[in-house]
């Protein structure tokens, strides 16, 4: 009896370490996330989970689209876009004003399938010279409110080639999926933001738009009006932030927010 008593204590004990950390009603939070984080919360998600014990359901599009739904009546806990579209949408009372919180920011590249030559691109004369040159190129398409392609197409105008790209352009069919059609020698050069192009086989990043044409896109995030458990939201921005999720943010491509 003595020795049955003795592993029925250990079986609790060993019960309460793993639940230590984990709180007494976890939440399931529902998270619109821009799609070129996809990567990144797709690592840190499932830490967050076993870190607390909340659950999230992610979704993921682009800034615009995002934005788009949300100011549509689309609800949820906690946002991750681009600083301009949280303050747009805390004037329309979707975000709750104050919370935003940096979490990454990223730069605008180029990339080529694998093994084919990189093109100079190391000044804006470079690179307007390597797009005249290229057959075809790909990025997502602006309409969709992607903030890469939108500050491409900026660049292009500025370049003074914007019309002369229109007929060797092609949009993937889904936002982030130029670095495929690279890979699958449907496109010559897809134009993204770089950490979309690090986990796609077979392609090789040229290396970032030059100069004064790069644009650095920052994303933050911001507890919803709609949340169901703010605090469980806060306690995902935090996670985001750690130095632990700052080691992962750079493995993937992006650059962490600065503490």
């Amino acid at each position: 009896m003595k020795l049955r008593s003795l592993v029925a204590v250990s079986n609790i004990g060993f019960l309460c370490l793993l639940t230590v950390g984990i709180p007494a009603e976890a939440a399931e939070l529902k998270v619109l996330s821009a799609a070129a984080t996809r990567t990144v919360m797709q690592d840190l998600g499932p830490k967050f989970e076993r870190a607390t014990g909340h659950k999230l359901a992610i979704t993921f599009a682009t800034v615009g689209v995002i934005v788009k739904r949300i100011q549509g009546g689309e609800t949820g806990d906690l946002v991750i876009v681009t600083p301009p579209a949280i303050e747009s949408l805390a004037k329309d009372g979707k975000v709750v004003a104050g919370t935003g919180a940096v979490i990454a920011s990223s730069g605008v590249g180029l990339a080529v399938r694998k093994g084919a030559a990189k093109p100079d691109i190391s000044s804006p004369e470079a690179l307007k010279r390597a797009l005249l040159a290229a057959k075809s190129i790909t990025y997502t398409d602006p309409a969709l409110g992607s903030a890469s392609s939108i500050h491409f197409t900026k660049v292009l105008d500025r370049l003074g080639i914007a019309e002369a790209m229109k007929p060797k352009t092609t949009f993937p069919k889904k936002p982030g999926e130029g670095g495929l059609l690279v890979a699958n020698g449907d496109a010559e050069i897809a134009v993204d933001q770089l950490q979309v192009f690090v986990p796609v086989p077979g392609i090789e990043i040229v290396g970032p738009l030059p100069g004064d044409l790069q644009d650095t896109i920052v994303f933050s995030a911001a507890i919803m009006t709609s949340a169901r458990d703010t605090e469980a939201g806060k306690a995902l921005i935090n996670f985001l932030r750690t130095p632990e999720a700052a080691a992962t943010i750079k493995a993937k491509g992006m650059e962490p927010a600065t503490p």
